[in-house]
């Protein structure tokens, strides 16, 4: 049987109750009536009425049923294969294996954005890259100017306060609120919806993991206490002290960000561990682990506590992992690309008896889609003039439907150092373009010279094959897609030439 939401197991289960009271209630009127006929309508008359008083018992206890709790697990640079659930042989993710295991399971799922900052901006906001402005770390300028044929578009760093987020939403909606780890988008996420901040900035990684953590405004507990470790310690103590009240936990720990600082006690079992499709990392390994360990010490504390039957839990990763770090085959490149290496995530949803074990779904979905699923979740209107590029998975995770032939698209109109082997060029990770995904295909095109690349990702996973000559009709469909969708959302294209440009 497919699971059904919560609301009509709820309803389920009291209009059985009231059926039974009902039925109990008219045999003892009948058999009432058999001895005293004059009062028939007179105990007809009560049957209504005692069924219109447990229709409003169970109405009251229905606004009485708890909210659902809901943590947002958001992993930093963890790469679609770096965990066991999607495959690797090489890290070991046991509490993140046991828990995709147990729910449902995304293996197209995708960040808006292939770096950190732009990615988790479209997260909160529910809103493409265009809408907000963020599209990378920093400046826009990035790389030698002399490698920039186009003058890029000037990007933002900070996330509007115009912006209603997420977390507003469900502050306003009466949940506690907490974030855990990097933040990213302002200097203190407690001026956008949090009623607690567990070491987030604007900073993008920590300096390092052990003391002094440098950028990140936590005191260590003792001069080796590794920075996971630490968010983990005081993330368990917001759980602990919401008590009844419905809470939203953001756990965004740094890891798995660089600096690559190992944990030392785990070295040993993986500095002689054989490689796994290009994961041979030990000291990346050491990391993955202990934030699944920690991951374990969070879920070990809900399911103690009992509030882990009453738990959404959506996890997913911002970005690729970095291709120097770990590799993603059969995906290519990594983090700061538009191929896949670069945009695709490891996700899964859990939620005790509401989403089925063991399931999986090949749709497309988005980290845009989360806005919409978790107030949904939260029984929370959308707010009114309120854009949300996204749609509710709820369809896909009750199996109740599916979200339809969509297209998802990105937008980068500046440019990422750091190119590599499987990047567009050795020099850049990627150069100013956008990108649609439709179904199976997918095109790409670069503004530098209006390069197109297209491909089937049914038939080509890792993007080896440009199909761009031998199917001019996808090109010319999806072509027009993209760019009616950046009419729509005032995307800047840079057109603008660099005087200090060298060929």
């Amino acid at each position: 049987m497919k699971p059904v939401g919560p609301e009509q197991i709820q309803d389920t289960h009291e209009h059985d109750y009231i059926a039974l009271c009902v039925s109990n209630f008219k045999k003892y009127i009948q058999m009432k009536n058999t001895f005293n006929p004059i009062c028939l309508r007179m105990n007809k008359a009560l049957i209504v009425l005692f069924s219109v008083l447990s229709l409003l018992a169970c109405n009251q206890r229905r606004s009485e049923q708890p909210k659902p709790n809901i943590i947002l697990i958001n992993i930093d640079d963890l790469g679609w294969c770096d965990v066991g659930f999607m495959g690797s042989k090489f890290y070991e993710t046991p509490v993140l294996d046991k828990l995709a295991s147990s729910g449902m399971i995304f293996t197209n799922a995708y960040a808006a954005a292939s770096n950190c900052a732009p990615s988790r901006a479209c997260l909160m906001s529910g809103q493409w890259t265009p809408r907000h402005g963020i599209y990378t770390v920093g400046t826009s300028k990035r790389g030698r100017s002399k490698d920039r044929k186009l003058i890029p578009e000037k990007n933002n760093t900070i996330l509007p306060d115009s912006q209603y987020i997420l977390t507003e939403v469900l502050k306003d909606a009466g949940y506690t609120t907490c974030h855990a780890g990097k933040w990213h988008l302002n200097d203190d996420p407690r001026t956008q919806g949090f009623d607690v901040n567990i070491g987030g900035c604007h900073a993008g990684n920590p300096g390092s993991y052990y003391p002094p953590y440098k950028s990140v405004p936590l005191e260590a507990p003792s001069e080796d206490y590794y920075l996971t470790d630490l968010i983990m310690d005081k993330t368990l103590d917001f759980l602990k002290s919401t008590g009844e009240n419905p809470y939203f936990l953001y756990y965004s720990p740094y890891a798995v960000h660089t600096p690559i600082h190992p944990v030392k006690s785990l070295l040993p079992k993986y500095e002689d561990k054989p490689a796994w499709k290009g994961q041979n990392n030990p000291k990346y390994a050491t990391m993955v682990e202990n934030l699944d360990t920690q991951i374990g010490r969070m879920i070990g504390y809900l399911e103690k506590s009992g509030k882990l039957e009453n738990t959404f839990i959506l996890f997913i990763s911002d970005n690729g992992g970095v291709y120097r770090v770990t590799k993603q085959r059969p995906l290519r490149a990594g983090k700061g690309s538009y191929y896949e290496g670069g945009i695709r995530e490891p996700m899964f949803a859990y939620w005790k008896g509401k989403i089925e074990a063991g399931t999986e779904s090949a749709e497309p979905v988005s980290n845009l889609d989360f806005y919409p699923t978790i107030l949904e979740v939260a029984g929370i209107e959308k707010p009114d003039n309120k854009v949300l590029d996204g749609q509710s998975i709820i369809p896909l995770l009750t199996q109740q439907g599916t979200l339809g032939l969509r297209p998802l698209y990105w937008h980068f109109p500046i440019y990422l150092e750091g190119g590599n082997a499987e990047s567009q060029d050795p020099v850049f990770r990627t150069r100013p373009g956008s990108a649609i995904r439709l179904g199976d295909w997918k095109l790409i095109q670069y503004f530098e010279g209006n390069d197109i690349e297209l491909y089937n990702l049914k038939n080509d996973l890792s993007e080896e094959n440009n199909l761009t000559d031998s199917n001019p009709e996808k090109v010319e469909q999806l072509l027009k897609m993209l760019i009616a969708w950046r009419k729509e959302t005032n995307a800047p294209v840079p057109v603008q030439l660099n005087p200090e440009y060298i060929p």
